[in-house]
Order: structure tokens, then sequence, then C-alpha cells
């Protein structure tokens, strides 16, 4: 049946599974998963604010990941959660677009914060007797602030381009939240320049992030590897590995799904790399990057003054 092109009001979104069995799992699974993300980023942002010892440049942008990763995962879980649980699975044209400006700014924003704080760690490995000059609170504002204000501008373009659809030909969205690619490929008029769009802004930002990313780490692995302690050289090498494993995780989804030729086949795949970055990594991070971190476990330790974490 050949579908009319119309202008929508409204979009459905189809989620990730109708068989009921598989939609009582994945609500209950992403249900404990955002209750995790929930305390593990609001956990860590309140220990850095109370902790005076975690007052460093290393800590203020651990504590804007956070609040990022939990900026992003509220905009997608919850929806998902309501879209597993109800029949209407509708969503307005203008609550779609909010969706994805709102999940697109916080995205791009991590994806440079993640620079900036592979930057702030060749700093502290390089230059340690100059990190706290270099790293000023002027800086470390200035470069948070960029971030935002980059996600925020990148987001706005797409979201102009998306407003130029005339038409659709249909409102049923096979994904789980309100996500560019699969939109376009429901247009009737020529979207070529909002593909080359997502293209080039996914590609450059990740050219240029994963090139600040990479001459870090490059220069931080010299260092190491001059230093004299064995000791040293395995924490530094421990918390690298652990740094660069959520960089692989989150850059090579981001990669997968934007920065590759798009297929009739592909929405499908999609929907389940996408679960990784929207769901799963804010509830890893938290633990990659701050509770293993000795710092935060002895801020706790005082804050409860317990010796649980012992």
């Amino acid at each position: 049946m050949e579908e009319n092109c119309t202008v929508v009001t409204e979009f459905i979104l189809l989620g990730l599974s109708e068989i009921p069995e598989l939609k009582v799992f994945l609500f209950l699974l992403f249900l404990v998963i955002y209750g995790i993300t929930i305390m593990g980023n609001l956990g860590m942002i309140t220990v850095i604010q109370i902790s005076s010892q975690l007052h460093t440049p290393m800590y203020f942008f651990l504590s804007h990941l956070s609040c990022v990763d939990l900026c992003y995962s509220t905009v997608i879980v919850p929806q998902v959660l309501d879209n597993i649980i109800n029949k209407d699975k509708a969503i307005s044209f203008l609550g779609c677009l909010a969706q994805f400006y709102f999940f697109c700014t916080y995205v791009i924003t991590e994806v440079i914060l993640l620079a900036v704080m592979a930057y702030d760690r060749f700093v502290a490995v390089c230059k340690p007797l100059l990190y706290m000059v270099i790293m000023s609170q002027k800086l470390c504002f200035q470069l948070v602030s960029s971030c935002y204000l980059c996600g925020a501008v990148c987001s706005l373009t797409h979201i102009c381009l998306a407003l130029e659809i005339p038409s659709y030909r249909s409102n049923v969205v096979n994904h789980f939240f309100c996500d560019l690619p699969p939109l376009l490929s429901l247009a009737c008029s020529d979207v070529s320049v909002n593909e080359l769009m997502v293209y080039l802004v996914a590609t450059s930002i990740e050219i240029i992030t994963i090139a600040v990313i990479l001459t870090s780490y490059l220069f931080i692995l010299i260092t190491i590897l001059r230093m004299h302690s064995a000791e040293g050289r395995r924490k530094a090498f421990s918390t690298c590995a652990s740094h660069l494993t959520a960089i692989v995780v989150f850059h090579g989804t981001i990669l997968f799904i934007y920065c590759r030729p798009s297929s009739e086949n592909s929405l499908d795949t999609d929907k389940v790399a996408t679960v990784f970055y929207t769901i799963v990594i804010p509830m890893l991070n938290p633990l990659i990057y701050s509770l293993r971190n000795k710092d935060v476990k002895e801020a706790l330790r005082k804050i409860l003054g317990t010796k649980i974490l012992s």
C-alpha cells in the first residue's frame, strides 16, 4: 500500500520490541539501570561538591560529566519506560524535536568534555608542577562552557534543518526515541542536506576530539614510560585503561551510527547500538571514572562516617 505524504503533528515510536515477555524484561532492566544512573551520578556530583579535597580541575570536569550523563539519560529513559508499558506510543512533533535537541546537545557536550578531560590528564601527568597554574578556575569554566555551547549550537543546526521538512511518508518511527536518522528516513522531500550535515558534524567533532585524546594519551604514555617507580606506572596505566575503555565504547558507538553511509537495513542495528550510549554508558561512567578512585572513596568515608567502603 502506497503511503501518502502528509504534514505530521505527532510520531509513533515503535520501541525496541512488541514481544510481551521481552517488554517486561526490558522495562525492569531499564528501570534498574536508570535508578543506578540517577544514584551514581547524583551521588558523584554531591560528593564532589561537599568534599573540599575533590575541588580540583579533574573532579570539576567529572562532576559535569555526571551532570551531562544524568541529563541525557533523563531525556531518553523515562519516555522509553512509558513507551514500553503504555499502548499509546505517540509523541508530539514538537515534543519529538525537543527530545532530539536536548539529547543531541548533551551527547555532543559529552564527546567534547571527554577530550577536555584527556587534556586535563595530560597536564596533570606531564606537567604536574604547573598543573594548577595551567588548569586555572577561569580556564576550567571556559572549557566546560565551550562544551555546552558547541553542543547547543550543533543541535540547533540540525533542528532548523529538520523544521524545513514539509511532509513525511509515515509518522511511525522505527526507534525507541526521536533520533534524527530514523526521522529523515520517513521524509518525502530530499533530505540529502540534512544527512550531509549529520555526517559532517559528527565526523568533524569525532576527528577533532579523538585527535586531542590520542595526542594527550601519547604524551601521557611517553611520560609514564619514563617514570622510575613501577607502582606509579601501574597506577597510571590502570587509570588510563579505564578512561580509554569508556572512550572506545562511547566513540565507537557514535561512529558506527552516525559516521557511516545509511542503509535501509541499518535502523534495527542502530537501535540496539544506541541502547549502549543512551542507557548503559550513563550508568557506567560514575563507576569507570570515579567510584574506583581512591580519593572519591576516602571522601565517601568521611561523609558517611563509616568504614563500609574499606
